[in-house]
């Protein structure tokens, strides 16, 4: 009976240390995948901040484009606005004194 009872205390104490082992080695493998995983997570980060910076650049350079653009379009306007008396002088000058057309 000691004997059954010193090889049934082995064989716990054998498979103690074999599960503690692998429970160990399963504890190092979801360490490692947890790691890669935060890692990517960073990754994923710094990209998406980097694609919200460039796409804040292009919109400010595309509201500077447009304030120019605005202000180019103003000024054409305002030109044509100061010059528009002259030419509707020059219309309704040339209508005052032309002919007719149909004599009768």
């Amino acid at each position: 009976m000691s004997v059954i009872g010193i090889v049934l205390g082995v064989i716990a104490i054998g498979l103690f240390i074999w599960l503690k082992n692998d429970q160990k080695m399963s504890n190092d493998l979801h360490e490692a995948e947890l790691q890669h995983t935060h890692q990517g997570m960073n990754a994923l980060m710094k990209d998406f901040n980097n694609y919200q910076v460039e796409t804040n650049r292009k919109i400010a350079e595309l509201e500077k484009q447009l304030v120019v653009k605005s202000k180019e379009n103003e000024r054409k306007i305002m030109k044509i606005t100061e010059s528009l008396p002259n030419i509707i002088r020059n219309v309704v000058g040339h209508i005052e004194f032309a002919r007719p057309l149909d004599k009768k």
